[in-house]
């Protein structure tokens, strides 16, 4: 019998927090086989990105052609991609394959506030890999550069979450989750849009996390383990933001002042 397995395609993280680190730890804790597509090597740590050096399209086009149709990938997820080059390759290599579903992560704006990649790759994020998404899980100032809006000010909210939602959906014909991580109110809400309407998923904030580092990798990764698995889109979302849940509650530290997350 062939087991299901996972891809993350993105950044490597050297503190191991967020990036390929955190989605195959993820795919492992639903019991999956990861693989792997390198599109960036980031200098990092909790405290921020120091250095990004991008890997070649040419490289990244190797790599996705050595995994996909040899392992048995239901579902990929995607995180930082550092260059429109190779959002094509993705873009090119993923449209082959219309039996995967796809998490698109887009990940432009690091926890810290550092910005990670050029206005060019926004702009392929959008023509090219929001189309083929089974899902889109910004968080919320990600949310505004997609829906093209700015905060002006304007409290971050589960209301806020879903009018971006819902932009967002109109623009790309997307299902999209806005991840609430960068709201306030007593619980982190999440917002799913989806031709079926709007849904929020809202659980209580962790008191005193030793670490939230990397829950947005995690989410998106736990989301696609989920849909390889065989969930529902809705389903996979409620398991995932359980998991990251669980995952917070249990972080420790590692390193004067570096926590991760636990594991679930």
């Amino acid at each position: 019998m062939i087991e299901k397995c996972c891809l993350a395609v993105a950044g490597s993280d050297s503190g191991g927090n967020a990036g390929v680190q955190a989605d195959l730890r993820a795919f492992h804790s639903f019991g999956l086989h990861g693989c792997t597509v390198l599109s960036a090597l980031t200098a990092q740590n909790p405290g921020g990105v120091s250095a990004i050096m991008p890997v070649g399209a040419g490289f990244v086009a190797a790599q996705l052609d050595a995994v996909l149709g040899v392992y048995a990938i239901a579902a990929a997820k995607t995180g930082m991609i550092s260059d429109p080059a190779s959002i094509e390759v993705i873009a090119d290599r993923f449209g082959r394959h219309p039996e995967i579903a796809k998490v698109v992560d887009p990940v432009m704006v690091a926890t810290s506030g550092d910005r990670l990649v050029s206005d060019a790759t926004v702009e392929a994020v959008k023509k090219l890999l929001l189309p083929l998404a089974t899902v889109v899980t910004p968080n919320l100032p990600e949310a505004e550069v997609l829906a093209g809006v700015k905060s002006e000010g304007r409290m971050a909210s589960a209301g806020r979450a879903a009018e971006l939602a819902k932009r967002i959906f109109d623009l790309y014909g997307a299902n999209v989750l806005v991840k609430g991580g960068h709201g306030g109110g007593d619980s982190a809400s999440d917002v799913l849009c989806t031709a079926a309407g709007v849904r929020v998923f809202s659980l209580p904030w962790v008191a005193d996390p030793v670490s939230t580092h990397g829950t947005g990798c995690t989410l998106a990764s736990a989301i696609a383990a989920s849909l390889a698995l065989g969930s529902t889109l809705e389903d996979a979302v409620a398991a995932a933001k359980e998991h990251v849940h669980k995952a917070v509650e249990k972080s420790y530290f590692v390193g004067e002042g570096c926590g991760v997350l636990g594991f679930v």
